[in-house]
């Protein structure tokens, strides 16, 4: 098989590790370069003429957009895939109008990033289904109509009458570092959007996410002093449903459901829940 040259851009170095970690698990993904910013990422590109390039959105000293504009000139044979912790379907058309190939949402990246690489080399496009509460086919079709959308993406949160919606996610991570900013991203895209968080988690890793969401932008932390983001203790959770060593089914289902109804109550269109 090939090998596949590929440059690594993310501000975040424990992301950007994890991002590499993940990608080194195929063995014809040659990381042949990484970048913390993108002014770093163009002059890269410029340079290594990689065959994929695995871009964040916000960085610093130049935005990935502008990024992205400079480096389908700088090296237009390179394939460009987007990872960003923002969720806006406006954010999405725009990254996908420069000819970008893929877009997967960094809460997702653990369960779809191999997929989208897999889908981006081949030509297709891939867009996270992490893009909760949006439907992005019009915006999809309009910048590229023969590309083949990603069936995730298409799903929606918002239910029809009668209906309820639900969406249930596992993702695995590769060391502490990854679970951390799994778990931030997929809480700072549900605060965002106004949704109501609940979070089963130990004490100290209640005390990291709490501190690294007040340092994520105001919007965030004033969803977190608003009450919007409920931490519960994961020992405390466990006791009220597990029996000899084992969850009973149906206490499980009274607690946990007894729970996000009376956050739901709380004028929230969406409760998720980790």
């Amino acid at each position: 098989m090939s090998s596949v040259r590929v440059l690594v851009v993310d501000d975040h170095e424990p992301f950007r590790r994890f991002v590499c970690s993940t990608l080194e698990k195929r063995p014809e993904l040659q990381i042949v370069g990484q970048a913390s910013d993108g002014l770093e990422a163009t002059q890269k590109a410029e340079a290594l003429q990689p065959d994929l390039i695995v871009l964040d959105l916000g960085l610093p000293t130049l935005h990935g957009i502008e990024a992205a504009r400079r480096i389908r000139k700088l090296s237009p044979e390179s394939k460009i895939l987007f990872m960003s912790q923002e969720s806006s379907a406006d954010v999405v058309q725009e990254a996908l109008s420069l000819g970008a190939l893929g877009y997967v949402v960094k809460a997702n990246a653990g369960s779809e990033l191999l997929a989208a690489v897999e889908a981006v080399l081949q030509g297709r496009q891939f867009v996270s289904g992490g893009l909760s509460g949006h439907n992005c086919a019009d915006a999809m079709d309009a910048q590229a109509p023969n590309r083949q959308c990603y069936k995730e993406a298409l799903s929606s949160f918002a239910p029809g009458q009668g209906e309820i919606a639900r969406k249930h996610e596992v993702q695995f991570y590769s060391d502490e570092s990854a679970f951390l900013v799994g778990f931030t991203c997929f809480i700072g895209a549900a605060l965002k959007a106004q949704n109501a968080v609940i979070v089963v988690a130990s004490e100290p890793h209640g005390a990291t996410l709490l501190q690294r969401l007040r340092a994520g932008g105001g919007e965030v932390a004033a969803a977190v002093e608003q009450k919007h983001y409920i931490h519960l203790n994961v020992a405390d959770m466990l006791s009220t449903f597990m029996v000899n060593g084992l969850i009973d089914p149906v206490r499980f289902a009274k607690v946990a459901g007894d729970l996000v109804v009376e956050t739901a109550k709380e004028e929230h269109h969406h409760v998720a829940l980790c």
